[in-house]
């Protein structure tokens, strides 16, 4: 809220008592009410009547008799105060205005500088985000030892280190699925982490298990070189 000037009581009295005798009402050579009259009627007191007085006559409006009160010496130099006293005024308002608005700018100042300072440390926070995340695809194959066994059951993350995000099955995408998602045979796994994790895991899905023959050892006739007829 914008102040306004308001000029201190002995300086209102003052001016009141020049537009007065500016105006006729106390003519030249007239004189001035008694100080404890005019502290009754502008409701101060005498000593405030007296710096209003003390104004006026160093104005040459007025000229203060000791023991005689105040007697009125020129109207021209009353109107000579008032027009002083308002364009006066009008730079008080200005300087008062002013401080004012200084003040709203170092307000405006200190609020931009905190906002600046909360976007630069979101940014921070947050800078990570706004960056793409290396993804990968690793594609189940057939006969992988993954097949029918869940995320959680595989150790999928501890195994490789990657995270697993996504899950293309046929036309179907499976978005952050649980430990209890299980794969399949052609699943396209969508992953996050290093390329190092995403080999990982596709060494993880990629490693067949070997047959096992009617003893249930493994059979291993298909790497045999050489082998009997």
């Amino acid at each position: 809220m914008r102040q306004t000037v308001v000029p201190s009581q002995y300086l209102q009295i003052a001016l009141d008592l020049a537009r007065r005798i500016a105006a006729g009402e106390l003519p030249e050579g007239s004189r001035v009410y008694g100080r404890s009259v005019m502290a009754s009627e502008y409701s101060v007191s005498p000593e405030t009547i007296r710096r209003a007085l003390r104004l006026l006559a160093d104005m040459k409006v007025v000229e203060v008799k000791p023991q005689s009160g105040a007697v009125v010496l020129s109207a021209d130099s009353a109107r000579r105060y008032i027009k002083n006293f308002e364009e006066s005024a009008d730079v008080r308002s200005l300087r008062l205005q002013l401080r004012e608005q200084m003040a709203e700018y170092d307000e405006l100042h200190r609020r931009m500088a905190e906002t600046v300072k909360a976007l630069v440390k979101s940014r921070e926070t947050f800078a990570a985000a706004g960056e793409p995340l290396p993804n990968y695809e690793v594609s189940v194959p057939q006969g992988s030892p993954c097949i029918g066994k869940s995320i959680g059951a595989l150790k999928f993350w501890q195994s490789t280190g990657a995270t697993i995000v996504a899950i293309r099955r046929g036309q179907t995408v499976i978005l952050s699925p649980g430990p209890y998602a299980e794969l399949y045979a052609g699943d396209v796994i969508v992953l996050v982490g290093s390329l190092a994790a995403a080999e990982a895991a596709n060494n993880l899905v990629s490693h067949e298990v070997p047959s096992l023959g009617r003893s249930g050892a493994p059979d291993m006739s298909n790497g045999r070189k050489g082998g009997r007829n």
